[in-house]
């Protein structure tokens, strides 16, 4: 082989091997998943490779999977929205910090996720519960009279599911922050600008990438989570992710549960490719 045709396949040889990798472990699984939905089950016969579409006819025109997909990506929207809401002013602060103490609470961020899922999930069922800390806290201090309902409910699904995902969006929005000079916000101090004023015209466009970039992390790992709802949520309260757990070792209808795992991908691909493209397109209106 030639020097020049060496060095023009260089890149295929390189990127090879991972290619193969994601092939063996993402494309080939997925497409057997997608051809298992399309297959029929019985109770009795199992599970027959035969081409059908009674599982997704079944799954569109049920209102009860409709009702669990909605709370999915309600659940998400909303653990989303608090991530942001707690995590772009704390990756604000943390920027701000001096080094030594910055290292301490970018442990505390990330010590979180060297923990895991289950066990901080089984803290929160703990805390979240009828006798829980929390509850007891609130009784002691004679906010509320009787506990409140956390376990089983959407609101404890959520509390659960942000303290798990906020480090990506602190972490993602940190990382914008690390490129902002902050004499240009000294700059802007300087020629009468308040914070607010401040933060909307200099701070703001610099991380919105992050927050992005943050949100869809979040909002993807928030809608396919599966131990948090399990466990706070229990059986009363399903997402999309235990519904599939359910049909696959439950009920043993395989082709059933892949139909919803593979409804999630694809609506959860739609909604993130369709909300990025929106939000970049109108901040690049408000900010160009």
């Amino acid at each position: 082989m030639s020097p020049a045709a060496s060095e023009r396949a260089a890149p295929y040889w390189l990127t090879g091997p991972a290619l193969l990798v994601f092939l063996g472990l993402v494309l080939i699984p997925l497409g057997m998943t997608v051809l298992l939905s399309f297959y029929d089950w019985g109770q009795y016969k199992g599970i027959v490779p035969e081409f059908t579409l009674k599982n997704w006819r079944e799954v569109a025109t049920d209102s009860y999977f409709l009702e669990i997909f909605l709370r999915t990506f309600r659940i998400a929207i909303l653990v989303t929205l608090l991530s942001i809401m707690i995590g772009v002013p704390e990756a604000y602060i943390l920027n701000r910090m001096s080094p030594g103490w910055r290292s301490m609470c970018l442990l505390a961020v990330i010590g979180p996720l060297l923990v895991s899922v289950v066990a901080r999930t089984l803290g929160w069922a703990l805390l979240l519960g009828p006798n829980g800390l929390v509850n007891q806290g609130l009784i002691a201090i004679g906010l509320i009279g009787t506990p409140l309902e956390f376990m089983f409910t959407e609101t404890g699904v959520v509390v659960a599911l942000t303290h798990v995902l906020i480090p990506f969006m602190i972490l993602a929005v940190w990382a914008s922050l690390q490129r902002l000079d902050p004499q240009i916000e000294n700059a802007a101090s300087s020629l009468g600008a308040g914070f607010v004023t401040i933060w909307r015209r200099v701070i703001l466009p610099q991380i919105v990438p992050g927050i992005l970039s943050g949100s869809i992390i979040v909002f993807a790992l928030a809608a396919s989570a599966f131990a948090s709802p399990a466990i706070i949520g229990g059986r009363r309260l399903k997402v999309a992710a235990t519904l599939a757990y359910d049909e696959f070792l439950n009920t043993l209808n395989w082709p059933l549960g892949a139909a919803v795992a593979v409804l999630l991908l694809v609506a959860l691909v739609a909604i993130i490719v369709g909300s990025n493209r929106l939000i970049e397109r109108r901040y690049a209106q408000v900010f160009e």
